[in-house]
């Protein structure tokens, strides 16, 4: 299906052989590599003999995921973002563990940018060492069944890289979309955020210091 509709996908394989091939794209003639890992499958694992189907991380350890982003940059990547499907749900603050393996992940020079999934709430954004990660984007469209939880408020990551003399990319820009998520009678859209939304995102956005590195939070 995605391959159908033309977008690229990573941290799921079809075959062996498939599962250590980098998935590479080209964005404005910059060759940008994409490496995907997930603490867990709901429960389960993937089927016996099966186990390079599926990138699991036995986060904090990223072992798997720093060498599928050393192969992106072996085979041409100039970027490579790595997309971390981890930890506690419904909860803004990232664990322990899931700090760790951002910190794992920026900390090897094949990776450059970490964005974060699994909580369905926004987390903060943090720099480390000169580059960033974003925690949680919180959910994109869902009508999600639990309430009680921020689960309607978004965001949309953007991140400005620059080529500098010695020819490496690094982010020169980063940017937060506060956005929410609105359930109607018929129909799930995403919106610009409202104020009491951009707010309560912002604040969560800025726990880790992210603000203070430069981080931009701009209305949709």
């Amino acid at each position: 299906m995605l391959d159908a509709a033309r977008i690229a996908h990573s941290g799921t394989y079809r075959t062996e052989t498939e599962s250590v091939e980098p998935t590479i794209v080209d964005a404005g003639g910059v060759r940008v590599g994409h490496v995907a890992g997930t603490y867990a499958l709901n429960g389960g694992g993937p089927p016996a003999g099966r186990e390079w189907s599926v990138e699991v991380a036995a986060v904090p350890d990223v072992t798997g995921m720093l060498a599928a982003a050393a192969r992106a940059r072996a085979a041409g990547a100039q970027v490579v973002v790595a997309s971390l499907h981890c930890c506690l749900e419904y909860d803004n603050d990232p664990t322990e563990a899931q700090v760790a393996a951002v910190r794992a992940l920026l900390a090897s020079p094949d990776v450059d940018l970490v964005l974060g999934h699994h909580a369905h709430v926004v987390q903060p954004y943090e720099q480390v060492a000169g580059e960033w990660a974003a925690y949680g984007l919180g959910n994109s469209i869902a009508e999600h069944a639990t309430r009680g939880y921020p689960t309607e408020d978004s965001v949309m990551a953007r991140f400005t890289f620059t080529r500098g003399a010695e020819g490496r990319f690094t982010v020169t820009r980063a940017e937060a979309v506060p956005l929410q998520i609105v359930v109607g009678g018929d129909d799930v859209t995403v919106r610009p955020a409202d104020e009491a939304n951009f707010d309560r995102v912002a604040d969560v956005l800025a726990r880790r210091g992210a603000t203070a590195a430069g981080l931009d939070i701009v209305q949709g």
